[in-house]
């Protein structure tokens, strides 16, 4: 072990040492040996950076196990996942039980940051929204795609706010109690609208092919006309489509069972959220590099996974939410994307030449070979 080491020879601290040594982690061994988790919980420090600088932190300290064979190091590696996994659960499970007992009969408050568990019926008994995969399947609506995409989770909702839920959901939700579960029937003003004559329109046939791409209506196809109202066909009699505007279920009181799961309170972990409620999968989210800065700015490292994809609308949407919703503490919200410079392939054409210089050059030494014999 390499002695009389300070914290500040470890690569890539930067400013970040300063929030290290004020949360206790004053030295290269207490950094090589702290919990990732428990680093994201500082503020400005996202999953990516926490496990750099343990690792730094490791190397330093001449920890690296590059002297261990290839095979054993994997099976080292995957053990130690599962351990991590495991012990990363049960630290989860615990934290949950502790705010059960900080939390259990305080009522939330306007601006609290929650995980709301959810099961919606419509007033006919259908059950279109779950916040499990087990009660999804339960309900027959599961979808392994919507699975994918986090579906079937808790909402994540700032109590109080508009924007999240429904105006009866948001007004219920502010006289609920941490972890209280409650049954309410919201009705159709105050959940998805009465449905409204206006919004049903009628056009012929031959009109609406030329609106869908050359193609015939069918019976619950879903359609936006050129305004961005989103509509389903709903009927096609006597050479004119029927196409209703309304919410699918404008008009109908909503059954709900709500529980209060979790509150959000660690910086980090508000951010994670917002990504996931834009699109961002959560096994993904911990990839983007977070950096809160001094002055209020916002800095995210965007992974190669998600260079090439269009992020436009993500990226100002997501940038909208923190501004609006954690103004006190974030101003300016930036991504970076970093191309590295990749190596440039031989044309064809260079190839061919390089293969014919080589085969010239090597029977021109032939020929000189013969002519000196």
């Amino acid at each position: 072990m390499v002695l009389a080491m300070n914290l500040e020879d470890v690569k890539g601290l930067g400013k970040k040492q300063e929030v290290l040594i004020e949360a206790g982690i004053d030295s290269v061994e207490k950094l090589a040996n702290a919990n990732v988790d428990e680093l994201t919980q500082l503020k400005g420090i996202g999953k990516a950076t926490a496990e750099k600088f343990v690792s730094n932190a490791k190397e330093l300290l001449g920890e690296s196990k590059e002297d261990v064979s290839e095979e054993s190091k994997t099976d080292v590696d995957k053990t130690s996942e599962v351990d991590e996994e495991e012990k990363r659960k049960q630290e989860e499970a615990e934290k949950l039980e502790e705010k059960k007992k900080k939390l259990a009969g305080l009522k939330v408050e306007e601006g609290d940051f929650v995980l709301l568990k959810m099961t919606a019926r419509t007033q006919k008994g259908k059950i279109f929204r779950v916040s499990s995969e087990e009660d999804a399947k339960k309900a027959g609506i599961y979808e392994e795609e919507k699975a994918k995409q986090g579906y079937y989770t808790p909402e994540f909702v700032i109590v109080g706010k508009p924007g999240f839920l429904n105006e009866g959901l948001t007004e219920t939700l502010k006289d609920m109690n941490f972890f209280e579960k409650k049954s309410v029937r919201i009705p159709p003003t105050k959940a998805f609208g009465k449905r409204e004559p206006q919004k049903i329109e009628r056009i012929g046939i031959a009109k609406f092919r030329k609106l869908n791409e050359g193609k015939n209506p069918e019976y619950g196809q879903d359609f936006t006309n050129k305004k961005g109202q989103r509509g389903t066909v709903t009927n096609i009699i006597q050479g004119k489509v029927v196409l209703d505007y309304n919410h699918p279920l404008a008009g109908q009181s909503i059954d709900y069972n709500l529980e209060i799961v979790d509150k959000i309170e660690s910086f980090n972990e508000k951010i994670e959220y917002f990504m996931i409620s834009k699109g961002i999968p959560k096994e993904n989210a911990s990839e983007f590099v977070v950096n809160h800065l001094e002055d209020k700015t916002l800095e995210f490292t965007v992974p190669k996974m998600f260079l090439f994809q269009n992020l436009t609308y993500l990226k100002f949407g997501l940038a909208m939410d923190l501004q609006t919703h954690m103004g006190d503490e974030i101003e300016d919200v930036k991504f970076i994307e970093v191309y590295e410079k990749m190596p440039i392939p031989q044309t064809p054409a260079e190839s061919v030449m390089q293969k014919v210089d080589e085969y010239n050059k090597e029977h021109d030494h032939d020929h000189e070979t013969e002519d000196s014999e």
